[in-house]
């Protein structure tokens, strides 16, 4: 091997052993600190270019010298004294001499991920302990069922095509529930950390990454309760709806990027006017005290299976209207399925212009029809259990946004 390679491995061993070393000092371990880790580190990549003469059992013997050494200086530590009992930086210390032995064997890029990803850890241990402190047990529960979804069912799911139309693929309709639970799972685990004191901007974005319609029927029932909250109510479902067009373009992106890449002006465009309406809004408004109403868990099974038949449903009717009535059927069916979600529209939407059934230009408006529906069954939801009040600060971003849609549909080459 040249030496300038050797060099370059032990230079990267070295920084990433001080790296570490440096935040273990600066925690006062009384184990290892700014010059133990680097040694260690190096001991790895000289162990690992050992073994490349003598065998593998040298990484072996040079790992059980650590974890010997390891357990010699904790015995030395109790003997002095009260011990901190946890175990961070002995595990940081096999870690690391790992570290050190892939930099040698394994792409160098891995192991400065590891090793600074390390450093990382070992700095926001507070951060952490927060973070699992704020998180109830509801929470809890939320993130492992989507844990069960995407790592436990996704896997083991036939990847292949079945009934008519060949378009549903158990695999790829459950990828997609576990996409639409992500995102909003995200949305969910941000609004315990910030929802109580999310202020007017923040609850509205929340609030469309979660669901906007759920927002939507919240702040519509607060103000039949308390229609002097109508203001803020009108900025938050406003803002909630805007964010829907930018999580449909994240949708398309991660389903289909090269679709995105051909049809975004349009989205764009409307994304626009939402923002400029929601904008004009929230400089009325922004004042106001605000806090979120309660958000439910969005990974429950039973709502996930719920959205993945809902996905299955779109998709077959999609393409049967696609093949039996052309383009006023697929129109006909983005209409009545975007009413209450428009998730299952896009992604199903989506997957069949990625397979070539059915065209981008033809794609993107059966989308935008769907988000104009959505946003016109909100309206009605606002006109049926909200207050006037709101009905009367909403109905012309409303009406300003599906004028748009239509227009867009209508005139757009």
């Amino acid at each position: 091997m040249e030496l300038s390679i050797l060099f370059t491995q032990l230079a990267i061993a070295l920084g990433l052993g001080l790296l570490v070393g440096l935040q273990r000092e600066h925690a006062a371990s009384q184990l290892a600190g700014i010059r133990t880790f680097p040694l260690v580190t190096i001991l790895g990549v000289v162990c690992a270019m050992l073994a490349q003469s003598f065998g593998g059992w040298v990484i072996a013997a040079g790992l059980i010298a650590v974890a010997g050494l390891i357990v010699v200086g904790n015995i030395t530590k109790i003997r002095a004294g009260p011990a901190d009992p946890g175990l961070t930086t002995e595990i940081a210390m096999l870690l690391m001499y790992g570290v050190g032995a892939y930099v040698v064997v394994g792409p160098e890029a891995i192991a400065i991920a590891i090793g600074a990803g390390a450093a990382v850890l070992l700095q926001y241990k507070g951060e952490l302990h927060g973070i699992a402190r704020k998180l109830g047990d509801e929470d809890l529960r939320a993130i492992m069922q989507f844990v069960l979804m995407s790592l436990v069912i996704l896997p083991v799911l036939p990847n292949q095509t079945y009934g008519p139309y060949a378009v549903l693929n158990p695999r790829e309709i459950w990828w997609m529930v576990v996409l639409i639970v992500g995102l909003s799972l995200a949305g969910y685990i941000a609004y315990k950390f910030f929802g109580e004191h999310a202020g007017l901007l923040l609850g509205g974005i929340l609030g469309g990454v979660i669901s906007s319609t759920a927002t939507t029927v919240s702040y519509a029932r607060r103000t039949a309760r308390d229609p002097a909250s109508s203001r803020l109510a009108s900025i938050v479902i406003m803002i909630a709806s805007t964010v829907v067009f930018a999580r449909v373009m994240l949708e398309i992106a991660i389903v289909q990027v090269s679709f995105l890449s051909m049809i975004w002006p349009p989205f764009a465009m409307l994304l626009f006017v939402f923002i400029a309406m929601s904008g004009m809004l929230w400089r009325k408004g922004r004042d106001e005290q605000h806090s979120m109403p309660a958000q439910e868990n969005p990974s429950e099974l039973r709502a996930a299976l719920v959205f993945g038949l809902l996905y299955a449903v779109v998709l077959l009717a999609v393409a049967a209207a696609e093949m039996h009535f052309g383009d006023r059927g697929l129109y006909v069916v983005a209409a009545f399925s975007g009413l209450t979600d428009v998730d299952a529209i896009t992604l199903s939407t989506s997957q069949l212009v990625g397979t070539e059934r059915l065209d981008p230009e033809h794609g993107w408006r059966i989308i935008v029809i769907a988000l104009m529906s959505n946003v016109f069954f909100k309206g009605a939801t606002i006109a049926a259990i909200g207050h006037k009040e709101l009905l009367s600060r909403v109905i012309w971003c409303y009406g300003i946004g599906l004028a748009s849609g239509i227009l867009l549909v209508l005139v757009w080459p």
